[in-house]
């Protein structure tokens, strides 16, 4: 073994033996001047770091080149250093404060490498190490206070977020990444959320792209992309055990215990570990299940049956870092979870039953090469909807069962219960660098994805446990950034992605950025596509009712409706990112998007006699009743959407500061183009789009960020707006229009759910604050939704009251 690892360092150093090493030194101190023992100093491309010493000393040695240095330390505001090494050396002093110096955060989502977020050809927003550390909730809910970003409090347990309309229960246009790895459902794609095995202690930042940044990240970074990053234990060492206490406006309980440790043992390994239990009680509600149970045809609201508020998670993580030589990591993961929650879809909610993530990730990284392979697995053996359930139940009370017979196994007899074991491969290969006396830098690369779906036959068009549905994709990428001096940059980049089913598509991006003092000013041009998901394309629901459209279908009357493909979005944008005054900065972005191509909600296309060449029989189990009239996805239409955001930071002193941010979004279609007619009522209207997003929305707040005490108060007010997706519907009273052949009345039923009005129209306050009591003891509280407003913001889900949470966190050395 040893001399395997021998081999494997002189190999792996031959690369850097012609370059020589330069010593960067330098000094890190406060605003005071006073020096900084142990703040770190840490190159980002290349994972290479040093502390300061006593006096605040470090020194560094790099090969010749650009690298981007980062310093840190706890309880300031990080600072960013973009060098171009020289044979003479370098020398940097920086000197850390406590306020939030927005435009010295690194980023690495917006070009898929270490880059100042002011200098980034992309609308980022992101969520800072200190802003997780001190917030005691749920580090998702910050998201809330980000200009860009429609975020929904479904529950306890499923915060979600949208970008720039087209919101649904069940949406899967926004990419959701974990250190570089895809963390999406696979057989439905929608992200893990709350199925994730990242804990809250091992998250740095949170990176959110707006818009599309699929030449990177591929299909379904199309609305958006949430990058979470995890810590390195090089540069974050030591055991945390956090604890956390709540209750929610109705007074169940909420409870959490994490682990954390980190240990660099020597300069060539490193371990984390991480650990979560959480158990709670949901906010007491009871989403009403809509049947005919009379011979009038007229359907009742019933609540959902047998209904189970628990909510539990367990969730674990470790990952080992071998670094041969300086600058070359090798890093391996294993992640695992069992959730158990609450989660809303278009038809109800589903009762998740221990559902089982697993994952494996090997790392490679150099300062020119990365590459990684993983495996993901997802299972669960009793999930359910418990709509259909409820539904089922009824029917054998009416069929003269007794409650204990319809309550037993019969009540899943018409698949309510669902199995999901599916495996997903993923491999990536990338290579960067910088050409042309550092004027050009290239990242290029290739991605390949698995997938292989497995519902035992239950909800996809695979027959049992054996029978894995699999499709391929592959892509590969390049991305140009060239700088023509005086402060301006070019971008360029592509992607050729080729799917098995869908097809090949050619996504490009293209972009101008001017760089001034403090500051960038950017005019972009990129396309998005949003794939449909394996259950769009063999799903197998309710008896073959509603069947996946991977291959077309064959009507009664000879036409054809084609297979599923991509979506498509070509956005333009223009935005400024950097400090407008000394306490000032601004975040500002316009953009223009061309949507075309939808991937449409289930729909009933009539009585069908194929399947792709198969014979409708042969794929409809429940053909005796239905006589092959299918419901299923298609492609539709085009609508032009827009909007603005913008966002201020204002700083009082380096300990207080204040934020503001407004967001705008609009569209426009052609009403006389009938492909726009979705629904087939013909007329075009906002009901064949379903926008789903509010028209204006504003944030403000007010943060501290002291030594030993932190407060951060923030409101939020969004417009009440109108909401369609499948059953649910959450809208105003509007005459003379219907959906789904009932007519649109507030606080009424529609033809599967109850209309509560519409989403949005509140003003809710959140507030945290805590102190520190040594390096090793902070206490904290979070109080979400403050004054427990009454208010809905999402359908198929309760309305959202306060949630109370007090943090309790030990620091162990």
């Amino acid at each position: 073994m040893k001399k395997l690892q021998t081999v494997l360092v002189l190999f792996l150093g031959m690369a850097g033996m012609l370059a020589q090493d330069v010593a960067v030194t330098g000094t890190v101190t406060d605003d005071e001047g006073n020096p900084l023992e142990g703040a770190s100093v840490y190159v980002s491309e290349i994972s290479v770091g040093t502390s300061t010493d006593a006096n605040g000393n470090y020194e560094l040695l790099l090969k010749e080149g650009k690298h981007m240095l980062r310093f840190s330390y706890i309880g300031f505001a990080p600072v960013a250093r973009s060098i171009i090494l020289g044979p003479e050396g370098m020398t940097i002093d920086v000197s850390l404060q406590a306020s939030l110096l927005l435009d010295e955060v690194v980023i690495i989502s917006g070009s898929k490498k270490p880059e100042k977020i002011t200098n980034s050809p992309a609308t980022v927003v992101t969520i800072s190490p200190r802003q997780i550390a001190e917030y005691a909730g749920n580090p998702a809910e910050l998201l809330a206070r980000e200009k860009g970003i429609d975020y929904f409090r479904a529950g306890i347990a499923v915060p979600a977020f949208n970008i720039r309309g087209f919101n649904s229960n069940f949406n899967s246009k926004n990419l959701q990444v974990t250190d570089g790895r895809n963390s999406s459902l696979i057989a439905t794609g929608l992200p893990m959320g709350p199925l994730t095995t990242t804990i809250k202690e091992d998250i740095e930042q949170i990176e959110v792209v707006l818009g599309p940044n699929a030449t990177l990240y591929g299909p379904n970074a199309h609305n958006g992309l949430i990058n979470t990053i995890t810590k390195d234990p090089r540069i974050y060492e030591g055991t945390t055990i956090a604890t956390n206490l709540g209750v929610n406006s109705d007074g169940n309980g909420y409870y959490s215990a994490r682990l954390r440790f980190a240990k660099k043992f020597s300069d060539k390994w490193a371990f984390k570990a991480t650990g979560e239990y959480t158990k709670a009680t949901e906010f007491i509600y009871a989403d009403s299940v809509y049947i005919d149970r009379n011979a009038d045809g007229i359907k009742e609201g019933y609540p959902e049956y047998d209904l189970d508020n628990d909510v539990e998670f367990f969730k674990t993580e470790a990952s080992a870092y071998f670094s041969p030589t300086e600058g070359t990591d090798f890093i391996a993961t294993y992640g695992h979870s069992n959730s158990t929650y609450l989660s809303p879809t278009n038809v109800g909610r589903n009762q998740i039953i221990d559902w089982r993530i697993n994952l494996w990730q090997l790392r490679f990284n150099t300062r020119n090469f990365f590459a990684q392979a993983y495996f993901t697995n997802s299972k669960t053996d009793d999930t359910y909807s418990i709509d259909e359930r409820t539904k089922q139940y009824y029917r054998g009370i009416d069929s003269g069962l007794t409650e204990e017979e319809a309550s037993g196994e019969y009540s899943y007899a018409s698949a309510a219960k669902f199995i999901d074991d599916s495996k997903r491969f993923n491999a990536e290969v990338q290579y960067s660098n910088t050409l042309f006396d550092d004027k050009l830098e290239l990242v290029t690369g290739l991605q390949w994805q698995l997938d292989k779906a497995n519902s035992h036959g239950t909800y996809l068009l695979d027959e049992d446990e054996d029978d894995y549905i699999d499709v391929a994709q592959i892509g590969g990428y390049v991305h140009l950034d060239y700088n023509f001096g005086h402060g301006y940059r070019g971008i360029a980049a592509a992607r050729i992605d080729n799917h098995e089913i869908y097809g090949t598509n050619f996504i490009p991006k293209l972009g101008l950025l001017k760089a001034f003092d403090k500051g960038t000013l950017r005019l972009t041009y990129g396309q998005g596509i949003a794939a449909p998901t394996i259950l769009n394309l063999y799903g197998d629901l309710f008896s073959g009712l509603i069947l996946g459209n991977a291959e077309g279908f064959t009507l009664t009357d000879g036409s054809m409706v084609e297979s599923q493909g991509v979506e498509k979005v070509d956005t333009y944008e223009i935005g400024y990112r950097g400090s407008l005054s000394s306490r000032l900065y601004g975040d500002f972005n316009a953009y223009y998007n061309i949507n075309k191509d939808f991937l449409s909600p289930v729909t009933v296309i009539g009585v069908a006699t194929h399947r792709g060449d198969t014979p409708i029989e042969e794929v409809q189990s429940g053909y005796a009743f239905y006589n092959g009239l299918v419901a299923t996805y298609i492609n539709f239409g085009k609508v032009n959407t827009y909007g603005a955001d913008f966002a201020l930071t204002y700083s009082i002193s380096p300990k207080w500061n204040l934020t503001a941010n407004y967001s705008y979004f609009d569209y426009s279609f052609d009403e006389d183009n009938m492909d726009n007619d979705f629904n087939n009522d013909g007329e075009v209207n906002f009901l064949d789009f379903l926008i789903n997003s509010p028209t204006h929305k504003f944030g403000a707040g007010v943060n501290h960020n002291g030594e030993k005490f932190f407060a951060s108060l923030f409101s939020r007010w969004v417009e009440e707006y109108n909401y369609f997706s499948s059953y649910q519907i959450a809208s105003e009273t509007l005459p003379d229009y219907t959906y789904r052949g009932s007519p649109i009345i507030e606080d009424a039923p529609s033809t599967d759910s109850y209309n509560y009005g519409p989403l949005g129209g509140f003003v809710t306050f959140d507030l945290n604050f805590g102190y520190h009591f040594s390096d090793s003891f902070t206490l904290s509280f979070a109080a979400t939704n403050l004054f427990n407003t009454e208010m809905r913001e999402f359908t198929a889900s309760p309305p959202t009251g306060g949630l109370y949470v007090l943090e309790a966190k030990f620091n162990l050395d």
